[in-house]
């Protein structure tokens, strides 16, 4: 079990001198009526990091990033992004779903659906396109290689595709944190090698990217730190402190399997609810 983090900043008047460009969480509670999806949740992720958030089914992880866009209010708590509080930079924050939470039948364009990530940069829903919104909607098109696509409905695509066109829109938005809930459910070799490609360049030039999954090998492998989370967090930190047989075992219970140097959590039957 992980220390509680020390935050002498978050007691001072005016949150002042909080080093800027951070992602800070701190003593975050969310409730369902009686339910308690997140238990006082405390932590930080640097800039530029690649930070993936583990747990079961249920565990908070799709409740955790609705929080940290505002769609969820906390019941206590606060978050901090570049030292202000949520809602100060509204652009600064980009969110991509789970594609199961998408209607995918709503009549729009792929080119629709890329521009909508522009919306942010003006509050204003009609508008007319600016130069640097045409520019940034082709650009985030050609790097998600979906260009091609541009004119057709998103109902006609598949599920790949699908979620490349959700990301491109991330991208257009031009943030400085991603969000990704579960981006790798469900798709094509390719659109994991264009997604992949894609992360490792936001890497290099110092974006944030929080991506929730279930791939306990993948985030061993391809991430800088792990968050194991189920209503609290567990721990944080590497993935290979994080990861111990002890900390599987609190966040998982019988859950969590080991085959060789491999490491497996059933999901096989999951609750109502694993969309949290």
């Amino acid at each position: 079990m992980m220390q509680e983090l020390k935050y002498k900043n978050f007691e001072e008047p005016g949150l002042k001198n909080i080093e800027p460009a951070r992602l800070d969480i701190y003593r975050v509670s969310v409730s369902y009526g009686t339910f308690n999806a997140l238990d006082n949740i405390t932590f930080s992720v640097n800039h530029g990091e690649r930070v993936a958030v583990i747990g079961p089914n249920g565990a908070g992880k799709s409740t955790l990033f609705k929080t940290l866009i505002g769609l969820i209010r906390p019941a206590q708590g606060r978050i901090l992004i570049h030292g202000q509080p949520l809602g100060h930079h509204f652009d600064c924050v980009a969110y991509i779903p789970q594609r199961e939470d998408v209607d995918w039948m709503f009549p729009v364009t792929v080119k629709d659906v890329v521009g909508m990530g522009r919306y942010s940069k003006s509050r204003k829903i009609k508008r007319r396109p600016k130069q640097g919104d045409i520019i940034a909607v082709k650009k985030s098109m050609g790097h998600m290689d979906i260009t091609s696509l541009a004119d057709r409905p998103i109902s006609d695509l598949s599920g790949g595709q699908q979620q490349r066109v959700f990301i491109a829109r991330a991208l257009a938005q031009e943030p400085h944190v991603f969000l990704m809930d579960e981006p790798f459910n469900g798709i094509d070799v390719i659109t994991s090698d264009i997604i992949w490609a894609l992360l490792d360049k936001l890497k290099q030039e110092k974006v944030t990217v929080l991506i929730a999954t279930h791939d306990l090998n993948l985030a061993a492998q391809r991430f800088d730190s792990a968050i194991l989370l189920n209503k609290k967090i567990i721990s944080y930190g590497k993935p290979g402190k994080v990861f111990t047989k002890e900390n599987l075992l609190e966040a998982y219970g019988q859950q969590i399997l080991h085959i060789g140097n491999s490491i497996i959590a059933d999901q096989c039957c999951p609750g109502k609810n694993n969309k949290l």
